[in-house]
C-alpha cells in the first residue's frame, strides 16, 4: 500500500472498483473507470505500477462474473476456453510491448473502430437479441474466433485495455451468432485469460501494488457478482443498453485524452 495515501482515496478507489467490476460484468469496460481513477489517486506513482494494480483487481472480478455466467448461462465452455488460450497469449504479447507504445498513434484508430462499433448497434438495433442457434458453430467460426477475439483482442488488452470487454461482445456475437447475454458470458471466460496473461507479466516486471490491488479486488468482485446476475436476469435488451453507454462514454474518454488533456 502506498504510504501517501489518505483514507478519502483509498474511499473513493474502493467505491470506482466496485462500479468498474459491475460494468465489467455486464459488458466490460470497467477499466474505463478504474484506471482513470487510479492514475488520480495515485499521481505520483509510474504508470506501469497503475496498469499492473488495476489488472491485480480487474482479474477477481471477472472471475466472480464468469464464474456466476458459467452456472447460469448456456455457453460452449469449450469454445470460450480456444479462444481464452489463444487471448492469453495475445495479452502477454500486449503487456510485453506495452512500454514502448505511442498511445498518440493509437487513440485515433481504436477511437475510429469504437464509432464503427456505436453506429453498427444503433442502426441494427437486432443485433444480438436473436436467440443463440442451438447447433454446433462450425470449425471456421471458431478459428476466426481464435484468431480476432483471441489473438487480436487479447493483444489489445495487454497493449492498453479499457473497452476489451465490449470489443469482445460485438466480436462473438457477430462472428459465432451468439446472443449479447451468451456472448457476454462467453467473453467473461475469455477476458479472465486476457487477465491472466497480462498479469503475470506485470508481476514478473515485479510492477504490481498487491496490498492495494487486494482491497479493491475485494469490492471488485461484489459488483462482478451483482453485474452478472442482473444481466442474467433482464436478458440481451440490457445489455445491448448498456454497450452503447460503455462505448460512447469510453469515445469521450479517448477524445478527452487526444485533444483536451493537457
Amino acid at each position: 500500500m502506498p504510504p501517501d495515501i489518505s483514507l478519502f482515496t483509498v474511499t473513493l478507489l474502493c467505491l470506482a472498483a466496485l462500479a468498474a467490476g459491475w460494468i465489467d460484468a455486464v459488458v466490460g469496460g470497467g477499466g474505463l473507470l478504474l484506471l482513470p481513477a487510479l492514475l488520480v489517486g495515485l499521481p505520483h506513482t509510474p504508470v506501469a505500477y497503475v496498469l499492473g494494480t488495476n489488472k491485480s483487481t480487474a482479474i477477481v472480478g471477472t472471475t466472480a462474473a464468469a464464474v456466476t455466467y458459467v452456472r447460469k448461462a448456456p455457453i460452449d465452455v469449450r469454445t470460450a476456453l480456444r479462444i481464452g488460450l489463444a487471448a492469453m497469449g495475445g495479452s502477454l504479447a500486449g503487456a510485453f510491448f506495452a512500454a514502448g507504445i505511442n498511445s498518440e498513434v493509437l487513440r485515433p484508430l481504436i477511437m475510429g473502430v469504437l464509432l464503427g462499433v456505436l453506429a453498427f448497434l444503433l442502426f441494427r438495433p437486432a443485433f444480438g437479441t436473436a436467440p443463440a442457434p442451438s447447433g454446433p458453430v462450425s470449425r471456421r467460426r471458431v478459428v476466426v474466433a481464435v484468431l480476432v477475439a483471441g489473438l487480436g483482442i487479447g493483444f489489445y488488452d495487454g497493449l492498453i485495455g479499457p473497452g476489451t470487454g465490449a470489443f469482445l461482445i460485438v466480436a462473438l456475437t457477430a462472428i459465432l451468432h451468439m446472443d449479447l447475454v451468451t456472448s457476454s458470458a462467453t467473453a467473461k471466460v475469455v477476458n479472465v485469460c486476457t487477465n491472466v496473461g497480462a498479469l503475470t507479466m506485470f508481476a514478473v516486471q515485479g510492477t504490481v501494488l498487491w496490498q492495494l490491488g487486494a482491497l479493491l479486488a475485494l469490492f471488485n468482485l461484489i459488483g462482478g457478482m451483482v453485474g452478472a446476475r442482473m444481466a442474467l436476469k433482464r436478458g440481451a435488451g440490457f445489455v445491448r443498453g448498456v454497450l452503447v453507454v460503455v462505448v460512447v462514454a469510453l469515445l469521450c474518454k479517448l477524445a478527452y485524452d487526444q485533444w483536451l488533456a493537457a
